[in-house]
């Protein structure tokens, strides 16, 4: 049984409770937040997902205010960091100088030093470090992940992604307001597809990005090119100044030499194939979403069963730095190279 821990329960501490809970030879032991009244009253907002605003049933579950107090008490084997993105770092340090393997939700951090920091420590204390890039698991994004390394429809050609929210408002503190603590939408919603970008095709040589400051005071709609130097065009959007009644899209088109891949949230069949022959398929896909996918292979890998490499600490900085070109090229207007 792999005994695990949440410290934040937001949003996403939430989705990690209810993902845990629903596996099998997986024990959330312990919880901590320091507004206790979250224990009392444990549903909240769904946030863009349906359904993530009903009441948890904490009971025979240890509940702290202290996570000192948490990590010295509750024999933990791994905790799941789901706070503000401003305390990834400290808490991560902390978690695995305890001798505690250590999901982080992503970005890994605001700054590139910080994630130095976490692969440091984690290296450190032998212990596993995975970050939150849940599109990587996301059932659609992993089969396109598939179908395009099997080289089945040739070469990727052209390629556009997009993430569109409502204004998210109901952060504890507003935090995801706050450019300081989040890093505006770019960091904290756009990373999703800038880091699915280099999962796909690799690392681009430069990028190109113009972004709209919004409510964060940052950079809260941005849309970039990845400039790989061999001819295909790759862009994605995103952004969270939609309106309420928006509500929430993300949506993926990717052009090969012999078909064209597309999903998107909002249509049915949400995902199909259109190949240059024939009529379009809907392919199979594994069951669940994006977060019980990454889960369930984070538990496995925690438990000491041989997992597929899907995501490193390294690649996570990787999301980090390609975000941080993003923003400056937004800054500056020019094209900015990844170094």
């Amino acid at each position: 049984m792999v005994k695990v821990g949440i410290i934040g329960l937001g949003f996403m501490g939430k989705m990690h409770f209810r993902c845990y809970s629903a596996m099998k030879g997986v024990q959330v032991t312990a919880i901590c937040d320091i507004d206790k009244s979250k224990f009392e009253k444990s549903a909240g907002v769904a946030g863009n997902i349906k359904g993530a605003d009903k009441p948890l049933n904490l009971k025979g579950i240890s509940l702290y205010t202290d996570f000192d107090k948490m990590l010295a008490e509750a024999d933990l084997d791994a905790v799941s960091i789901t706070l503000p993105t401003y305390m990834h770092c400290e808490y991560t340090l902390k978690a695995l100088k305890a001798g505690v393997n250590v999901f982080c939700e992503k970005p890994m951090a605001l700054a590139m030093a910080d994630c130095k920091k976490m692969i440091t420590a984690a290296k450190k204390a032998k212990k596993l470090l995975q970050v939150g890039h849940c599109i990587r698991f996301w059932p659609e994004y992993a089969k396109l992940k598939e179908i395009v390394e099997s080289g089945k429809y040739g070469k990727v050609q052209a390629a556009t992604f997009q993430r569109l929210s409502l204004t998210p408002t109901w952060s504890w503190k507003n935090w995801l307001l706050d450019k300081a603590k989040s890093g505006g939408a770019l960091m904290d919603l756009h990373v999703h597809d800038s880091d699915y970008v280099q999962y796909l095709l690799g690392m681009p040589k430069e990028v190109r990005s113009r972004g709209v400051k919004g409510p964060s005071k940052d950079y809260d709609h941005v849309v970039t090119s990845y400039i790989y130097g061999d001819g295909k065009v790759v862009t994605a959007e995103g952004g969270w100044i939609m309106k309420p009644g928006f509500g929430f899209e993300m949506s993926f088109n990717v052009m090969l030499e012999k078909a064209t891949i597309s999903y998107d949230c909002s249509r049915d069949p949400i995902f199909k194939i259109a190949p240059a022959k024939g009529e379009a398929i809907t392919p199979a896909v594994v069951k669940g979403d994006g977060y019980s996918c990454e889960l369930e292979h984070w538990v496995k890998a925690v438990s000491g069963k041989k997992v597929a490499k899907v995501i490193t600490p390294m690649d996570s900085l990787n999301s980090v730095k390609l975000a941080l070109a993003e923003k400056k090229s937004c800054d500056s207007g020019n094209k900015v190279k990844i170094k």
